[in-house]
C-alpha cells in the first residue's frame, strides 16, 4: 500500500513538471507582451520584468484594421477548412469501414500511398496556381484539404471497430439509405473520433502560414499566422498596411513586445476551444488506434 502511494506521488510530481513545461512558455509569452520595450531589449525575456507596459496592445488597438482583418481571414479559413475536411474524411471513412465494399483494399492502398509519397513542392505550386487559388481564400483551404490520409485511416478504424456492420444491415432492412445511415447513425456514434479529428484539422488550419508564403502576395489577404511570420521577418509589414501609422508611431513602435502580443492573441482561441473537446480526445484516439 505504501509502495503504491509512493508511485502515485512520483507520477503526480512528473505530471506537475510536464504541466509546468507546457504552461511556463505561455506565461512567459504573455509577460513578454506586457513588458516595456526598452526593458525587454536591455534585459531580455523574464518572468519578473522591472517595468511593465501595455504599449504593444495599445498599438494593436490603435492600428487594429490589419490585425482584425488577418484574424477574420484566419477564423473563416479555419472554419471552412475544418468543416469541409471533416465532411470528406467522415464520408470516405464510412465507405471504407463497410465490409465487402468493392475495391476497398485498392482505395485504402492509394490513400495510404499519399502518406508516403507526394509530387513535391514545385508540382504542387504549379497545380494550385493553375487552378487560380492565388490571393484567394482557396489558397488557405484547398491545399490542406486533401492531405488528411492519416485522419481517414484513423476514423475508418474507429468506425470499423465500434459500429457493427450488422447495424448497417438492420438499418438497410428498415429502408434507410446510406446517406440516412451516415447522418443519423455514423455521425452520432462517431462523435468522439470526429471531434478529435476536427481539433487536429482546426489546429492545422489555424497554425498554417506556409500556404500564404507560397500563394498570397496581397497584404490584405494575410492570415494572422502569415502576418506574424512576416512581422518576424520585417516589422514594417504591419506599418505599411496601417492607415493610421505616422512617423512618431513608427519610431515608438514596440517591435519585440508586439510580436509577443500578436502571438499570444493568435493562440487564445485554441486555448479556449481545447477544454471543450478534451473529453473526446482520449476516447477518439484510443478507439481509432484499434485495427478495424
Amino acid at each position: 500500500m505504501i509502495e503504491n502511494k509512493g508511485y502515485q506521488i512520483l507520477f503526480n510530481v512528473i505530471l506537475l513538471i510536464v504541466a509546468l513545461f507546457m504552461i511556463l512558455p505561455l506565461l512567459l509569452l504573455f509577460i513578454s507582451s506586457i513588458t516595456d520595450e526598452n526593458t525587454l531589449i536591455a534585459n531580455g525575456y523574464s518572468f519578473f520584468p522591472s517595468r511593465l507596459s501595455l504599449g504593444a496592445y495599445e498599438y494593436m488597438v490603435s492600428n487594429s484594421s490589419t490585425i482584425l482583418r488577418a484574424y477574420g481571414i484566419t477564423i473563416l479559413t479555419t472554419a471552412l477548412g475544418t468543416i469541409l475536411g471533416l465532411t470528406i474524411t467522415a464520408m470516405m471513412s464510412f465507405g471504407l469501414s463497410i465490409k465487402g465494399l468493392p475495391g476497398n483494399r485498392i482505395i485504402s492502398f492509394f490513400i495510404f500511398f499519399t502518406m508516403l509519397f507526394n509530387g513535391g513542392l514545385v508540382p504542387t505550386y504549379i497545380l494550385w496556381t493553375s487552378l487560380g487559388v492565388v490571393n484567394t481564400l482557396g489558397a488557405y483551404v484547398f491545399p490542406l484539404l486533401l492531405t488528411n490520409a492519416f485522419s481517414i485511416i484513423l476514423v475508418r478504424s474507429y468506425l470499423a471497430s465500434n459500429i457493427p456492420n450488422e447495424l448497417y444491415e438492420s438499418a438497410k432492412i428498415d429502408g434507410a439509405g446510406y446517406f440516412r445511415i451516415f447522418f443519423q447513425m455514423v455521425i452520432p456514434l462517431g462523435k468522439p473520433i470526429l471531434a478529435t479529428i476536427g481539433l487536429f484539422s482546426c489546429l492545422l488550419y489555424w497554425n498554417d502560414w506556409q500556404n500564404a508564403l507560397y500563394f498570397i502576395t496581397d497584404p490584405d489577404q494575410l492570415s494572422i499566422q502569415a502576418l506574424l511570420n512576416k512581422m518576424n521577418q520585417n516589422i514594417q509589414s504591419v506599418i505599411s498596411n496601417s492607415v493610421s501609422s505616422s512617423t512618431s508611431a513608427v519610431t515608438n513602435l514596440p517591435q519585440a513586445s508586439i510580436r509577443m502580443a500578436i502571438a499570444f492573441i493568435a493562440i487564445l482561441p485554441i486555448l479556449v476551444l481545447y477544454p471543450f473537446l478534451q473529453r473526446y480526445f482520449a476516447s477518439g484516439i484510443m478507439g481509432g488506434a484499434v485495427k478495424g
